[in-house]
């Protein structure tokens, strides 16, 4: 995400050409690696880093509060989540994915209609094992969409993933594999 706010703002380069190095470091070269979301705080507090970037319910008792300040707000320009395997796995031609992919796919699917259809005890495990309070529970349920199905990626996100990370100098243009080639099943 760091990366999309600095493409938001204007502060990463023009993509260098592929297989060429950046010549300048990235914007956030003097990243500080705090590893849990109670040392961000602390350190956002006591000036050793200037800011830090969460999800928005996770962090909001602690605005609430007045322990951190919420100075904006930048949105993911993809989901939340992706289920990714390895290679091997993925399949190919007739044989198809491997089972135990398939297997975990078809649970998640069944969880996701199980919290579809049981709001009210989504927002009560929320509320008291996840500490959000019961009104930030009901709010965060309104932004979230699950898929019917967690089979498929949408090849569009992904590339535009690919681009943001090429242009902030994190992978090297025509190196690798294409996004087009990463994604087993497309939606």
């Amino acid at each position: 995400m760091g990366y999309v706010l600095a493409e938001e703002r204007g502060w990463l380069l023009p993509t260098a050409a592929a297989g060429t190095p950046r010549e300048s470091a990235s914007p956030y070269s003097e990243f500080v690696v705090l590893n849990t979301f109670e040392n961000l705080r602390r350190a956002v507090n006591s000036g050793e880093a200037d800011f830090f970037m969460w999800e928005h319910f996770t962090s909001k008792r602690y605005y609430d509060s007045g322990e951190i300040r919420n100075v904006g707000e930048i949105y993911t320009p993809w989901s939340s989540w992706k289920v990714v395997g390895r290679t091997e796995l993925a399949g190919t031609g007739e044989g198809g994915m491997d089972a135990r992919v398939e297997d975990v796919l078809e649970k998640l699917n069944r969880g996701i209609e199980h919290f579809n259809a049981n709001q009210e005890e989504a927002v009560e495990y929320i509320s008291t094992e996840l500490d959000y309070s019961e009104a930030d529970a009901r709010e965060w349920l309104k932004t979230v969409r699950f898929p019917e199905r967690t089979q498929g990626v949408d090849v569009k996100v992904v590339k535009k993933t690919v681009e943001l990370l090429q242009k902030a100098g994190v992978l090297i243009l025509e190196v690798g594999v294409k996004p087009e080639d990463m994604v087993v099943k497309k939606r």
